[in-house]
């Protein structure tokens, strides 16, 4: 249900107005694993998908449900089912939904994590094919009769590149393909995938929307946009059972999420919950000092690339600006050949080196060294990531700090 109020009134309040006991303001810690009914004909049409309720908590539970309750608002969906982390999403989402043969068309410049999943899905038998989805010809190109899917990000990381999201959502709506988009760089307050007509929308919770770097969790929200009954892949007993709508999303919880076991427990729902409050507010500060940074970078002459949309060096910049309500908070920059990547970050006494992004706290880190090191160096030199590229997450510190620590990490 999308709502009538600004964005963060409406997920300040999301879990007062369902009405939790005691007239607490949150959804409390529900920590049962399992639930018990007087009449077993409740907990029978609940297996069986005729009536709503829990009955072991690897696939439900109320503290987890009021989370994605809160992710549904923020993507204008009509559903989201939550994971341990966003790589379970994912992991979970094809493998409900994808067969042996099935053909996806892919971005090349995706996360190291998930082009690595994908890789193990080549290997046990779907056809993945990876494209420089900038170009929608490129995406255009390799669709053929066994194509599913088109899968995609909204701003690459580390690399910053930006893929032409509205016109890949009208290929997808034309060939009636499902069109899943990770809006983990921008956030749902950034970006709502849904204008683009996404069908599936990934995020990654640990990141921007929990924001404090104090719990993993993933989301995948459906947007109602996809015709589901046309699908072929969905399994026969649940066209019996649920509505044309809620056919994708029932599979992906029944086959993703209950079969794969990636469940988000209570506690980690409960802490993202919290942090989600202030997402709008964060995500403002951060993408402010961002861009500040960004354009710091860009003037001094010991730093050879930045890579931030925000620039109009970007060569996405255009599209950044008309699809982004910001230019989001990550950015990588190369350093000039004279200066030791490793000896600049150690310099760094206030920016943390660590490979997490989306956290309050600004961090570092050596891309090629990390993060993108299993993919080897041909596989980085295509996704234009280089030796000495570093990737910043920025935080909401003030602005003038983080430029003196830059300043005297940089000579």
């Amino acid at each position: 249900m999308i709502s009538k109020r600004g964005f963060t009134t409406t997920i300040l309040h999301s879990d007062r107005l369902t009405k939790p006991e005691h007239g607490a303001l949150h959804q409390p810690i529900h920590t049962s694993v399992t639930y018990g009914y007087e009449d077993v004909q409740d907990l029978v049409d609940i297996f069986q998908n005729k009536k709503k309720g829990y009955a072991y908590s690897r696939q439900g539970n109320p503290t987890v449900s009021a989370l994605e309750h809160k992710v549904t608002q923020m993507e204008n969906g009509i559903a989201t089912i939550a994971f341990s982390t966003g790589m379970a999403g994912i992991s979970a989402t094809i493998l409900a939904l994808m067969k042996q043969g099935d053909h996806i068309v892919a971005s090349s410049y995706l996360f190291g994590n998930t082009r690595s999943v994908f890789q193990s899905f080549i290997d046990i038998g779907l056809d993945i094919t990876f494209v420089d989805a900038t170009s929608i010809d490129n995406v255009r190109n390799e669709i053929k009769d066994s194509t599913k899917m088109v899968f995609v990000e909204t701003i690459a990381n580390p690399a910053t590149q930006i893929v032409e999201l509205d016109k890949i959502g009208d290929l997808c709506e034309e060939k009636g393909l499902i069109y899943m988009v990770d809006n983990t760089m921008t956030s749902p307050y950034l970006f709502k995938p849904i204008k683009v007509k996404a069908s599936l929308v990934v995020n990654s919770l640990t990141k921007y929307i929990g924001g404090h770097g104090n719990a993993l969790g993933g989301s995948v929200t459906d947007t109602g946009l996809f015709n589901w009954a046309n699908f072929p892949n969905i399994f026969e007993g649940f066209k019996k059972q649920v509505k044309p709508e809620v056919l994708g999303m029932t599979q992906i919880r029944k086959k993703g999420l209950r079969d794969a076991g990636g469940t988000l427990s209570p506690e980690a729902a409960h802490s993202i919950s919290i942090g989600s409050e202030t997402l709008a507010l964060r995500m403002e500060r951060a993408c402010t000092n961002a861009f500040a940074l960004a354009t710091f970078f860009e003037s001094h002459p010991m730093i050879k690339k930045v890579y931030y949309p925000g620039l109009k060096s970007h060569p996405q910049h255009e599209l950044a600006g008309r699809l982004f309500l910001k230019y989001g908070a990550l950015m990588s920059i190369e350093l000039d050949n004279s200066i030791d990547c490793f000896a600049f970050l150690n310099k760094l006494k206030l920016v943390i080196k660590s490979s997490n992004l989306g956290d309050t706290r600004t961090l570092a880190i050596p891309v090629a060294h990390t993060i993108f090191n299993e993919l080897g160096a041909a596989k980085r030199v295509e996704m234009g990531i280089s030796d000495s590229m570093i990737r910043l997450s920025i935080g909401i510190e003030d602005l003038d700090d983080l430029v003196e620590d830059f300043k005297e990490a940089l000579g």
